[in-house]
């Protein structure tokens, strides 16, 4: 899969012409592969809950896939300003 591109300040991806929040790029690799792990996993099961309309395991699993955006620097506090404790 091709990287996306990034805006000029790196901050952000685009993806289909929609701006989004790129992973933090001080991650260590094998630190990044584990919380994008986690990430599809969740996301997987998101998916399960909604098929079993399940909203307890839905809820569950949508904040498991929060969790893993704010470790990745996607979402929370932004990566790139100085002093912003993460």
């Amino acid at each position: 899969m091709p990287t996306p591109p990034r805006t000029p300040d790196g901050h952000h991806v685009i993806i289909d012409g929609r701006k989004w929040r790129a992973t933090d790029p001080s991650l260590p690799e094998d630190v990044r592969q584990e919380r994008v792990r986690e990430l599809m996993a969740a996301r997987r099961d998101v998916g399960t809950a909604k098929r079993k309309h399940d909203p307890v395991l839905e809820r569950s699993a949508r904040d498991r896939v929060h969790a893993a955006k704010v470790a990745l620097g996607e979402r929370g506090p932004k990566w790139w300003e100085q002093g912003v404790a993460r």
